[in-house]
């Protein structure tokens, strides 16, 4: 419901995030969309970049026809290398162990990580970081799913993504400040 109330201002967004990334993504790439959600973005990427994409999220939360899998939130069900790129969409902030996940997609990956991120830095960002977080889990949630619990967000600050990307051989190629106000947001563009 919450997704088809909001479809249009979530596809324009994803046609501004595909513009935001165009010089980094070829027509055709495999790109896997980690935390899809209502296969919304994916479903922009895959048109705007005549790619194939796949979905995969902890419940299916889709709102129209897209190729997606389920899987546990924890280990992304792929061999190594398997995708162009790994779009990781506002999903960091709301995984159980964001390291983790950030492992298996550069495992699963063979060129680029692309991560659209809220960034917690500041008294307000911090504040409406967490009423999204626990709204979040009241609408979506509604108890443990596949690794992710309620109430549990992992929002940092720009330099502490940064850290944690040096940290596991991740380098970024490429950021962007995409919003100051009222929530910093963040694109980062990350290569093994």
């Amino acid at each position: 419901m919450y997704y088809r109330i909001f479809s249009k201002i979530y596809e324009r967004a994803a046609k501004k995030m595909c513009r935001a990334c165009q010089d980094f993504i070829e027509k055709g790439a495999k790109i896997l969309d980690l935390g899809c959600g209502s296969g919304i973005v994916g479903k922009t990427f895959q048109n705007f970049f005549q790619a194939e994409v796949l979905g995969v999220d902890v419940k299916d939360y889709r709102v129209s026809p897209f190729p997606f899998q389920l899987y546990d939130g924890l280990h992304l069900p792929f061999s190594e290398n398997s995708f162009d790129i790994v779009l990781i969409n506002y999903v960091l902030h709301h995984a159980e162990d964001p390291i983790l996940l950030l492992k298996e997609a550069k495992r699963v990956t063979k060129d680029k990580i692309i991560i659209f991120e809220d960034l917690s830095e500041g008294f307000l960002s911090k504040l409406i970081c967490k009423i999204h977080g626990s709204s979040f889990d009241r609408f979506f949630q509604k108890g443990v799913v596949g690794g992710w619990r309620p109430t549990k967000t992992s929002f940092k600050t720009e330099s502490e993504w940064e850290k944690i990307f040096k940290e596991i051989g991740l380098n970024i190629i490429f950021k962007q400040r995409r919003h100051n106000f009222p929530v910093k947001k963040e694109l980062f563009i990350l290569i093994n």
